[in-house]
Parts: structure tokens; C-alpha cells; sequence
């Protein structure tokens, strides 16, 4: 059953984290929120990995800058949420990310995110190794960090028509981690897995989720 809980970051700040999954569970994911905070889709997601037999948490790292945020995908909601991630800094998200994954007690955890997510579940594969495995999608700020190392399995995932991350940016973050899977969907803009998004493509999305449950099967059996 799901339900919210309230977590602690190592500096002391409190944040609500939306949980699902079996209690039991040996392994668990850590799902982070677009710049649109923890709403319908990153719940829907969530609850996906549930019912694949993980125990999942989606932190609220907005709470950093305001607690309860929830926007959905419009122009207004959109300049709102770039405010607000100008707020919370890559340390602070990072710090709740890794409270989060110690919240799971799982014996392997990975993380998933998707736009601002997808370049924080990066950032949590390349400076920290709390995570046997990283599906990073679309996450915009990869290609300034494309040439960190990273410390666990990690795969990723682009639209083809991402207006805000073109194929060349790409390209690059490919020439920079061959052993990294990358992965193009054709036709696909930002944002191409979430359903609540005019730019919702369910066949990229369906093979993105199958390569992503697979991932996460392999990596954190």
C-alpha cells in the first residue's frame, strides 16, 4: 500500500517521500521527480516498480524550497518549476537521494529518474556508490557531465526530437562512455515517457520500460 513518509538528510533537513512496494523487498528503487515535483506521474511510476516486486520511494526534493509541490506540464507550471529547481543545488538533491536510498533498507538499491531526475540519478551513479544500477531518461544536464566516471552499471535514454537535448549532445556523452548503453528512440521528444505530457510516445515509452526493467532486473538481483 502506498503511502508518504517523512525522511531525514544527513544535514538534518526533513523531507516527505512518496513509498510503495513490499515491505520485504530485498531490493528497491529510488524514483526522482522532473522539475514538475513529486505528482501523478512520478506516483504512476512509482507504483509501476512496485508492482514489479520493488520497494520504491520517490523523495520530494523540492521540499528544500517548498514543501507540497505538485505542477503539472503547462507554461505556467513549468516556469515555476525551473524557479524552484534554481533553489535546491546538485548537494542538497544529492543528500536526499542518498537518505532516501538508506530510508529503502534494501540490500540493493537502484535509482530511476526522468528529465531533472534523469540528470540526478547520474549524478547519484558518478558521486556515490549507494546504487548497483542508474536508468537515467532524458535527463537534460548529462551532457555538462559527460565525462565523470561512473561508480555502478548505468543506461540511458533520449528522444530523438528532444528539443532540449539534440542528438549531437548525444553523440558526445556516447564518444565520452562507450560502455554506457544510450539509447535513441526515434521520433520521441523530451519528456516521451510520461503520459500526462502532450509529448507522450507509447512506443518509446514501452521499450524504455522494458529495457529499464530489465536493467534493474539484472543489476540488482
Amino acid at each position: 500500500m502506498s503511502k508518504t513518509i517523512t525522511v531525514t538528510a544527513a544535514d538534518g533537513h526533513t523531507f516527505d517521500a512518496y513509498v510503495n512496494g513490499p515491505e520485504n523487498a530485498t531490493h528497491g528503487l529510488v524514483v526522482l521527480q522532473e522539475i514538475f515535483g513529486v505528482n501523478n506521474h512520478v506516483r504512476v511510476m512509482a507504483d509501476s516498480y512496485a508492482a514489479a516486486g520493488y520497494k520504491v520511494i520517490a523523495p520530494a526534493l523540492f521540499d528544500r524550497a517548498e514543501r507540497g509541490v505538485e505542477l503539472g506540464y503547462g507554461p505556467d507550471d513549468r516556469k515555476r518549476g525551473v524557479e524552484l529547481k534554481g533553489k535546491v543545488t546538485d548537494a542538497m538533491a544529492l543528500a536526499d537521494i542518498l537518505a532516501s536510498a538508506k530510508a529503502l533498507n534494501v540490500a540493493k538499491a537502484g535509482v530511476v529518474g526522468y528529465c531533472w531526475g534523469g540528470t540526478l540519478s547520474w549524478l547519484a551513479a558518478t558521486e556515490s556508490t549507494a546504487f548497483s544500477g542508474a536508468s537515467c531518461w532524458y535527463g537534460g544536464g548529462i551532457p555538462a557531465a559527460k565525462s565523470a566516471h561512473a561508480n555502478t552499471a548505468v543506461q540511458m535514454h533520449f528522444g530523438e526530437t528532444d528539443g532540449s537535448i539534440p542528438v549531437t549532445a548525444i553523440d558526445e556523452i556516447k564518444a565520452a562512455q562507450p560502455g554506457i548503453p544510450v539509447y535513441v528512440y526515434a521520433g520521441a521528444g523530451h519528456g516521451f515517457g510520461c503520459a500526462d505530457r502532450d509529448s507522450f510516445n507509447q512506443a518509446a515509452f514501452d521499450l524504455a520500460q522494458e529495457r529499464t526493467l530489465a536493467f534493474f532486473a539484472k543489476n540488482l538481483a
